[in-house]
């Protein structure tokens, strides 16, 4: 317990910090209340559909807006079976500085069902899902250059209606990315977390480290194929997942995707979704 505490401290502190600098900002730069201009503004860059995180910030003074419109999360551990059927699992992200950005993510509908294996039994349970409060601090080339870096703690709250066995979870992100010749990008993940045992109440801390490559495949269309893993430190249990995913350009500011997410191991996570971005 007291580690969790010194935990959710420091992510906290982490959250705090980049909206004390804001206030501290000079004048003459761009901030929430000084939008930078739309002729001015970087190319969109999203954090979906990969699992992979961009290290770019909106632009200060303009928001985005990404959502799966459908996913299903398929889980089985040696106790139970759980599907999991979310609608607008959104995530809104606000520029407040030229580096700084503070998102707000939330599960609008959830429809979750457990099957117990051993007996056969099943619950169905339905409703509002976890609010997630997150930071984005890029560190190095958020304007220039073919390498970026930023840092992205989060607190998760767990305010679902559909599990009740959520619990207050948190982490730091580190997501980075290289520009390659021919268009190509290379992105990297690493991120500890931590997260509640999926059978019981009590707490793990997790490792998670991902490899995203991502090309265009023919105009206004890219693909990206990524792998990652996952480390559960108390019990010892690798997650390895294949993922792909298409992102389409429908308008400059406007993408749709679609992907899976496929865990190897039969305990690990299978997710196919459907979603969008939009920025404002």
């Amino acid at each position: 317990m007291k580690n969790n505490h010194k935990l959710f401290k420091v992510i906290f502190g982490v959250l705090v910090m980049p909206v004390v600098c804001y206030g501290q900002q000079e004048a003459q730069n761009y901030s929430l209340f000084n939008p930078v201009p739309h002729s001015l503004m970087r190319e969109m860059e999203t954090d979906r559909p990969d699992v992979t995180e961009s290290p770019y910030t909106v632009d200060a003074g303009h928001f985005q807006y990404e959502t799966d419109f459908v996913r299903l999360v398929k889980e089985k551990s040696e106790e139970q079976k759980t599907n999991t059927l979310l609608l607008n699992q959104a995530n809104i992200k606000i520029g407040l500085t030229k580096s700084t950005a503070i998102q707000i993510g939330f599960q609008t509908y959830g429809r979750q069902k457990e099957t117990d294996i051993v007996s056969g039994s099943t619950e169905t349970t339905h409703g509002f899902g976890d609010v997630t409060l997150r930071i984005k601090q890029n560190l190095i080339g958020n304007d220039q250059g073919n390498f970026a870096l930023a840092l992205l703690p989060y607190i998760k709250l767990p305010t679902s209606t559909y599990d009740v066995t959520s619990r207050l979870e948190g982490g730091l992100i580190v997501p980075m990315l290289y520009k390659l010749p021919g268009e190509w990008n290379l992105g990297f993940q690493v991120e500890v977390d931590r997260l509640k045992d999926k059978d019981q109440q009590s707490m793990h801390t997790e490792f998670l480290q991902t490899l995203a490559l991502s090309h265009q495949l023919i105009k206004n269309i890219d693909g990206i194929v990524e792998t990652y893993y996952t480390y559960d430190l108390k019990a010892h249990e690798l997650s390895n997942y294949l993922n792909a995913a298409i992102q389409i350009e429908v308008a400059k500011d406007f993408k749709l995707d679609a992907g899976v997410n496929y865990g190897i191991q039969h305990h690990a996570e299978k997710n196919y979704f459907v979603g969008a971005s939009y920025r404002h």
